[in-house]
């Protein structure tokens, strides 16, 4: 495994800023970390990058423990934190050279390193200039590139995409997705459509705590309680026939002419609703089944 997390804890004074996590991740996969402000995300992504110490627990990066051999795990680690630490005077080529020198690149192997990440970054219009003078988008671009200038086998991400906009998002997307073909990605966000079109893998946590860990449609599943149906109508119709309905919990009212009908899980209303609008001379204009997203799953979750 690239990254093994066991039973990791972090306090501040009183308070567990993280209390007992321990999950694993491995190459080729992108985890996506999801949890709500303060629940422990940032703090778990520096301990791992050897920024902070565990109060209890231990993080391995490739075998080496981020206490006991921090220089390995940085060596081992791209991180690129929430607030993309880069120096505006400086061009995208010299300021790449300069993180490249610190990770003991040179000569050859550091030019070809600056020309891979150019291109693997999509910077190859903006290269020759000054940070300050590009896009937040491109800024972005440069803060991946200096993350993977040593070619680490993993890649930390917190917050990689806050601040830009949609074609920003989906160009860094794209980025991320095809660094995870060969690394293990570790990146957090709010954004969920994010997480669903890029992660094989999510891990939430509240409070501290390892809530939920899986594949996307896993912990749908896990969360869906009940089937929900959206129907809709020319005409207003009696909801109470719809409750009587086997299986059927709850109808919600929801406006013109269109209901939210809940159902037992392994209940299918739908021919039922048909025979019904048929027998009432109802017209049917719309059935279809909700499906639970990730934001429900994040939401039941967390709340």
């Amino acid at each position: 495994m690239s990254v093994v997390v066991s039973k990791l804890t972090k306090a501040f004074g009183e308070q567990k800023a993280v209390n007992n996590i321990s999950f694993e991740a491995k190459p080729g996969e992108i985890v996506g970390f999801l949890g709500p402000n303060g629940a422990g995300k940032s703090t778990t992504m520096k301990i791992t990058t050897g920024y902070l110490s565990p109060t209890e627990g231990t993080v391995q990066v490739c075998g080496a423990d981020v206490t006991e051999n921090s220089m390995d795990v940085r060596k081992n680690i791209g991180y690129l934190p929430e607030h993309n630490p880069l120096y505006l005077d400086m061009y995208i080529k010299e300021y790449l050279q300069f993180i490249g020198s610190l990770h003991g690149l040179r000569g050859k192997k550091l030019k070809q390193r600056i020309g891979d990440m150019v291109e693997l970054c999509g910077l190859q219009r903006e290269q020759h200039k000054k940070i300050g003078a590009i896009s937040k988008g491109y800024r972005q671009r440069v803060g991946l590139a200096q993350s993977l200038i040593h070619d680490p086998p993993v890649l930390i991400l917190d917050e990689p995409t806050s601040g830009l906009d949609p074609n920003q998002i989906v160009e860094i997307r794209e980025v991320i997705r095809n660094i995870g073909q060969d690394k293990t990605v570790i990146f957090s966000t709010h954004i969920m459509q994010e997480v669903q079109a890029m992660c094989n893998r999510v891990i939430i946590i509240n409070l501290g705590q390892l809530v939920a860990d899986g594949d996307v449609d896993s912990l749908k599943a896990m969360q869906n309680q009940a089937n929900v149906f959206i129907t809709e109508f020319k005409e207003d119709i009696d909801t109470q026939l719809v409750e009587n309905l086997e299986g059927v919990t709850k109808v919600e009212g929801l406006g013109d002419h269109k209901y939210k009908v809940y159902a037992n899980k392994e209940v299918d209303v739908r021919p039922t609703m048909f025979e019904l609008a048929k027998t009432h001379s109802w017209t049917l204009v719309g059935l279809q089944q909700q499906e639970n997203t990730l934001e429900d799953v994040f939401q039941n979750l967390t709340k």
